[in-house]
C-alpha cells in the first residue's frame, strides 16, 4: 500500500533535485508532526508555569493582580487560530530539510549557552525567555534527531507513527492541563477539591526545572544527531573542514553581534532581531558553501519561526517580566 501511495508522488522526472525532499514524504510529514506537538507540549506548560507565578505573585499585591489579568485573558484565547497555527508548523517542519534543522539546532545551542553564562542575576529571566523562543528550535531538534535514530530502519514509517501518535496524546494532555488550570485553578486550589490543582499549589515551583531538564536531553540528542546528519554530506576531511570553519566563525559572530544588541532593547525587539540576524547569517553562510535546497529551507524557517513566536508574544511579555 506504503509504494502504491509512492508511485503518485513527485520524482526527479518531474522537480529538480534540490526541490526534492531528502526523506520520504510520509516521514518528514510525521517528523514535522512529532516537532510541532513537542512545541504545543512546551507552550502549554510554559503557559501553565507562568500563570501559576502570576497567582502567587497576585496573591501578595493588587499591583501583581492588574498586571497578571490582562495576560491570562489573551492565554485563554484558542481553538480555529491555534489548530491552524498548528498545521501550518507541521508542514513547516516537514518540508525543512534534517540539513538546515541540524544547523538552526547547533546554532541555537550555542547561542542559549552564551546567554545563559552570561546572564548573571537575570539567570531565571533569561531562562524563560530561552525557553519561550526556543519554540522552532524544538521543533527542529526533534526533526533530526528523529531523522538521525531511525536512519536505516526496516519500518521506519511505523516507528515514526508510533512517536507521533504519543507526541499527539502528550500534546492533547498539556493543551487540556492548561485549559484546566486557567480556568478552575483559583477556585480548586483554594477549596482544596481537585488533585491536580492541589498538586500545582505544593509542587508547582518544580514545573520550569522539570521543562529545563527535558530541553537539555532533547538537544543534547539533537546535536550529536545534527554533527552526524551535516557530516554524512561531505566525501572528505577537506570538504568538511571547508563547510565548518566559516560555519564557526559565522556562530561565533552572531553569538557576539546579539549579545551586544540585547542591552537596552525590549523583549519583543530582542526576539524580532535575533531571529532575522541569525537567520539572515544562516542563509549568507549557505549562500556561499551550500547548496539551493538549504536556502529555500531557510526561507522556510523565517516562517516558522514568525508562526511560532508572533502568536506567543504575549507569553515572551510575561517571561521577560517575571523575577
Amino acid at each position: 500500500m506504503l509504494s502504491f501511495i509512492k508511485s503518485f508522488l513527485p520524482t526527479s522526472y518531474f522537480l529538480p533535485g534540490w526541490l526534492i525532499l531528502d526523506t520520504n514524504p510520509v516521514d518528514s510529514v510525521l517528523q514535522g508532526l512529532v516537532g510541532a506537538c513537542g512545541i504545543s507540549v512546551l507552550c502549554s506548560l510554559m503557559r501553565v508555569h507562568l500563570f501559576l507565578v502570576e497567582e502567587s505573585s497576585s496573591d501578595e499585591s493588587d499591583e501583581g493582580r492588574k498586571r497578571g489579568t490582562p495576560c491570562r485573558e489573551r492565554r485563554t484565547k484558542t481553538g480555529l487560530t491555534g489548530m491552524l497555527q498548528f498545521f501550518i508548523v507541521t508542514g513547516i517542519l516537514s518540508v525543512v530539510g534534517s540539513r538546515v534543522a541540524s544547523l538552526v539546532v547547533l546554532e541555537f545551542c550555542l547561542r542559549t549557552v552564551s546567554g545563559l553564562v552570561t546572564s548573571g542575576r537575570e539567570y531565571r529571566t533569561c531562562l524563560q525567555q530561552v525557553l519561550v523562543q526556543s519554540q522552532f528550535s524544538v521543533g527542529c531538534a526533534l526533526s533530526c534527531g528523529l531523522h538521525f535514530l531511525h536512519e536505516g530502519a526496516s519500518q521506519r514509517w511505523l516507528c515514526l507513527l508510533l512517536a507521533a501518535a504519543l507526541s499527539w496524546f502528550l500534546a492533547r494532555q498539556a493543551t487540556r492541563l492548561m485549559h484546566h488550570v486557567m480556568a478552575l485553578y483559583k477556585l480548586h486550589s483554594s477549596q482544596r477539591y481537585c488533585g491536580v490543582c492541589i498538586s500545582l499549589l505544593s509542587s508547582g515551583q518544580l514545573l520550569l526545572p522539570m521543562l529545563c531538564r527535558t530541553m537539555i536531553l532533547i538537544f543534547i540528542v539533537a546535536a550529536v544527531a545534527s554533527v552526524s546528519i551535516i557530516n554524512q554530506h561531505f566525501l572528505s576531511a577537506t570538504e568538511a573542514l571547508r563547510f565548518w570553519t566559516p560555519l564557526t566563525i559565522c556562530y561565533t559572530l552572531l553569538v557576539v553581534y546579539m549579545q551586544d544588541a540585547q542591552h537596552g532593547a525590549s523583549g519583543s525587539e530582542v526576539v524580532l532581531n535575533t531571529v532575522m540576524v541569525r537567520l539572515g547569517g544562516l542563509m549568507v553562510l549557505m549562500l556561499t558553501v551550500g547548496r539551493w535546497a538549504d536556502v529555500l529551507h531557510i526561507l522556510m524557517c523565517f516562517l516558522g519561526e514568525a508562526s511560532c513566536l508572533i502568536p506567543t508574544m504575549d507569553l515572551l511579555d510575561a517571561a521577560s517580566s517575571q523575577i
